[in-house]
């Protein structure tokens, strides 16, 4: 058997090791995105349960639960909403190709 020469095996190598790459990537960022929403459901959980231990009286855990939900959205947002595509890129590359000649 013939050796495939050392291109084709970078290159097929190298296309694997970077899908590898991205895979782990992606689930290592939805690992974390679990991690944050895991935090915040507790976490505010725990903040109602004090505010009903004390009294109920104003519903001042409406502010975390606010706040830090605006954060686990856009990190929601971050890890859900896909990537833009190979087409995408190659219209937006060409609407700036135009932009730049009529400029």
């Amino acid at each position: 058997m013939s050796d495939p020469g050392p291109e084709l095996t970078a290159v097929g190598g190298t296309r694997d090791e970077e899908l590898r790459a991205r895979a782990v990537k992606r689930l290592n960022d939805k690992r974390g995105l679990m991690a944050h929403v895991i935090a915040y459901v507790t976490v505010n959980l725990l903040l109602v349960a004090v505010w009903y231990l004390t009294g109920a009286g104003f519903f001042w855990p409406v502010f975390p639960l606010f706040g830090w939900g605006i954060g686990v959205i856009f990190h929601a947002w971050d890890v859900l909403w896909p990537e833009p595509g190979e087409a995408q890129v190659e219209a937006e590359m060409e609407r700036l190709r135009r932009r730049a000649r009529t400029t």
